[in-house]
């Protein structure tokens, strides 16, 4: 009975991982982009005002719900300079929540992430 239950511990609520008080806000180049079950992650380098880089993991939605957005495993390619808005994990380290990527032409593309909507009024 304990292993039918395993998938559901890896499949969690945006609250039992990530912060809603600590939005980001990331500029990176992707270096992976990997659609798995039962979330998609995406990974960025992102250079430090020190001039180091950290590799952040971006939480997205599952590859059938980036689907149905019209995202595929070709829509990231790495090398690709983005900006990432979502949420930071509550242990403080270099993992988020995407809500939505911006390209440098301006177009932008949700995750179908567990994040909150935006409730700025704009």
């Amino acid at each position: 009975m304990s292993l039918a239950a395993a998938p559901l511990w890896a499949h969690h609520a945006f609250s039992a991982e990530f912060d809603a008080s600590r939005p980001v806000k990331l500029k990176g180049t992707v270096t992976q982009w990997e659609l798995v079950n039962p979330h998609s992650w995406l990974h960025i380098d992102v250079k430090n005002e020190d001039g180091t880089v950290t590799n952040w993991m971006i939480e997205g939605g599952s590859p059938n719900a980036l689907l149905r957005l019209g995202v595929t495993k070709g829509s990231l390619p790495p090398g690709t300079e983005i900006v990432v808005e979502g949420y930071q994990a509550k242990d403080r380290g270099p993992i988020a929540v995407g809500k939505n990527i911006t390209f440098p032409d301006g177009k932008r593309m949700l995750l179908g992430s567990s994040a909150p909507p935006d409730t700025d009024k704009k």
